[in-house]
């Protein structure tokens, strides 16, 4: 397997950044000692740090749907899916209306 990225080791001109940049950014290893002495972030961040990454991640991806579709499995003939599925991509939803006026709604 591969390294998905490669951890430069050493200061290389024209990579968008200068020396003195490379040397400000100098990462030692942890000793022993300053491993012992690390406590946890909840314990020295703000109680607002850790409010605002809450907030943050409530605002991504889709909005809630007053009523979202389920998932379901159903098995069905594969000359009815077939069917459906010829007649274009939107199959699924004539598939829900063909339900729906199947179930009087």
């Amino acid at each position: 397997m591969t390294a998905k990225y490669h951890t430069q080791k050493d200061f290389k001109p024209g990579q968008g950044y200068a020396r003195e940049d490379w040397d400000a950014i100098d990462s030692p290893e942890l000793t022993d000692e300053e491993l012992a002495r690390m406590r946890p972030a909840k314990d020295v961040l703000p109680k607002a740090f850790f409010e605002g990454i809450d907030e943050a991640r409530r605002g991504r991806g889709r909005p809630k749907l007053e009523a979202a579709k389920i998932a379901v499995t159903l098995r069905v003939e594969p000359d009815v899916l077939e069917k459906f599925k010829h007649a274009g991509a939107d199959w699924r939803a004539r598939m829900t209306e063909a339900l729906r006026k199947a179930a009087g709604l």
